[in-house]
């Protein structure tokens, strides 16, 4: 099951309380400015308008739903006198007249599909605001263009939220931030002014709303790299004067980028109590940890220890720290921050833990091109006996700016509990080793991290683990991508096992939701073709793989559509190599159902052990 609940802990870490208990989940729990209420988002009543927002006192009783709203909330911000609640959701350009006779869909946008949306028409998201007492809503924002992560300013005057503008919004990744008065007619201003993505639209997990100083002069929030660099650029924490200069050094008009020094992703700011710090999680080269910064002159302090994930954190008006933490062979967990470390504060896994034997990651190195060593972790199965090789498989990360880092990943505990040696390798591209690596991607698929995973492969058979006439490769998105090209340059691979990913991507220009970003990254296909023929390379030298291949996808992906892996499938059909393809009927580039994320699991583990081990 996915349900979700809402529980709380106390400070001292001896209660935990579970606060709901439907049928459905409940997420985005929010607590009411003067503590006596908590807000959450849940589809609880009949799943059919999607998320709305439901209040449960913090005293008992049952949670009872405060908006009614006729499509699902996205985002939500309590006004600092608890009256008002500002929200985002999507208002349909149309509603549908008949559910039984659906209507054409007719498409005029440049941007017209989303893998969580399906297909693009009118629809777009703007704010509402809710009356607390009376449930009243009304419109504060319309118009042909989006608008999310809301947040209120101190002394309730402004909301502050990012939306994407100009003559054809469809057209850039240009998110700015705005601010506006809570009233009906109110007229946004701008704030932020960049040509790239300020605030995260598409993943609010990595950086939140934008967040205000406690005397409201200041907002925080995720400012993005230079448009050509694609998902490439650094992600960073900026700072922005609401007057409209920078908040902390910079020049007027411009933001502030005190974490830049770094190198690194710098995610999800928060202010400090008293306004002189930003803490924000730190990606580091495997690690995630919660750091800070003193905005008066740049010092940087990393709060918890490397080898381990920071997947969340708040701070509180008193200054107090709460995190999730975990390891590779520890979920995360509720913690207090405190000078010591970490302190738990939740126990949800101890129970099942208990009954398991897990494996630490460790990290190891490898030599890659130039000089530069190439990272990745190491999952030795259990019991494996000294001097013994074993079966070994990479599995590749998706993104392709993401890294594999020490946080809990039940699928790769899982393969190593079945005594394959697991090695997980951040190459070339990967995030955590600074804007120089993650930009030698640009347009540079499978030359520039193909290398860099054969450098790991050769690694593990050097130091005496990986059994080179048994070693297997997989992964999903951009890791089916790799490995793609990883097949179709070296045949040492016995198995592969390829999820959701393209090979011919010439023959994928615009079927994907990535039409824009393809064309900054290749140009126009009929403007270079050679270079989108380049990186159609797995699929245009498929006569080149030998490797037994699994190809995996679900039936409604827009983010890598189905098409793109039945071109790879075929190929090697029509090659007579082994192979399968296994469709998830209904789901999208992330399996949604359990019991289907365990038959993906199940068919890895037998597509692995049938070419590996018998």
């Amino acid at each position: 099951t996915d349900q979700i609940d809402v529980w709380l802990a106390s400070w001292d870490g001896r209660q935990a309380l579970q606060m709901t208990r439907s049928a459905a989940s409940e997420h985005m729990p929010r607590w009411s400015p003067d503590g006596r209420q908590l807000a959450f988002l849940s589809d609880r009543a009949d799943g059919k308008a999607g998320d709305q927002v439901w209040l449960i006192d913090r005293a008992g009783g049952e949670a009872q739903q405060r908006s009614h709203f006729g499509s699902a909330i996205t985002g939500y911000a309590w006004s600092p006198d608890g009256k008002r609640i500002v929200f985002t959701a999507e208002v349909p350009a149309a509603p549908q007249e008949n559910p039984d006779r659906p209507a054409p869909i007719v498409i005029d946008r440049l941007q017209f599909k989303s893998d969580t949306a399906g297909y693009l028409q009118g629809a777009r998201s703007h704010l509402f605001l809710l009356d607390v007492p009376s449930g009243t809503v009304t419109t504060l924002t319309d118009g042909p263009y989006d608008e999310l992560q809301p947040s209120w300013s101190p002394d309730g005057t402004q909301i502050a939220f990012i939306s994407k503008r100009g003559a054809d919004p469809d057209a850039t990744s240009n998110w700015d931030l705005y601010l506006i008065a809570p009233q009906p007619g109110a007229v946004p201003r701008q704030l932020t002014t960049s040509s790239g993505a300020d605030g995260d639209f598409d993943d609010a997990w990595l950086s939140g709303p934008p967040r205000f100083s406690a005397d409201g002069r200041r907002v925080a929030y995720l400012a993005g790299g230079a448009p050509a660099d694609l998902w490439y650029g650094l992600a960073q924490v900026g700072v922005m004067d609401v007057a409209g200069g920078a908040g902390a050094g910079a020049g007027a008009g411009a933001a502030a980028l005190p974490t830049a020094a770094l190198d690194r992703n710098t995610l999800e700011p928060h202010w400090s109590a008293d306004s002189q710090w930003l803490y924000f999680r730190l990606e580091d080269d495997t690690s995630m940890v919660l750091a800070r910064v003193r905005l008066a002159d740049g010092r940087v302090e990393r709060l918890t220890p490397r080898g381990s994930v920071v997947s969340g954190f708040d701070v509180s008006a008193q200054g107090r720290v709460v995190i999730i933490h975990g390891t590779s062979a520890q979920p995360g967990e509720l913690n207090a921050l405190e000078r010591g470390g970490p302190r738990r504060l939740s126990h949800h896994n101890d129970g099942w833990l208990a009954a398991v034997d897990l494996v630490t990651a460790r990290t190891i190195a490898a030599p890659g091109a130039g000089g530069l060593d190439i990272h990745a972790l190491l999952f030795e199965p259990g019991g494996r006996a000294p001097g013994a090789r074993v079966p070994t498989l990479l599995r590749l990360h998706g993104g392709p700016v993401m890294q594999h880092q020490h946080d809990f990943d039940f699928q790769l505990q899982l393969l190593a509990a079945h005594g394959y040696a697991v090695v997980a390798p951040n190459p070339r591209g990967s995030a955590g080793r600074g804007y120089a690596f993650q930009r030698a991607l640009f347009a540079n698929w499978g030359e520039a991290d193909v290398p860099d995973v054969l450098a790991i492969a050769d690694r593990v058979v050097a130091d005496g683990i990986a059994d080179p006439a048994r070693l297997g490769v997989g992964g999903w998105s951009y890791g089916s991508i790799l490995t793609n090209y990883v097949i179709a340059t070296d045949t040492r691979f016995k198995a592969a096992t390829s999820g959701a990913g393209m090979a011919n991507m010439l023959g994928g220009y615009g079927v994907d939701q990535y039409v824009r970003d393809w064309e900054t990254e290749l140009g126009l296909p009929w403007e270079q073709t050679d270079r989108w023929l380049q990186l159609s390379r797995a699929f245009l030298h498929a006569d080149r793989i030998r490797t037994p291949t699994l190809f995996l996808c679900g039936a409604d992906d827009f983010n890598v559509p189905l098409p793109a892996t039945e071109q790879m499938y075929q190929a090697l059909r029509r090659l007579g190599v082994p192979t399968q393809l296994v469709i998830y009927p209904g789901e999208r580039h992330q399996l949604a159902r359990p019991s289907l994320r365990v038959d993906r699991l199940q068919r890895y583990l037998a597509w692995y052990d049938r070419y590996l081990k018998n």
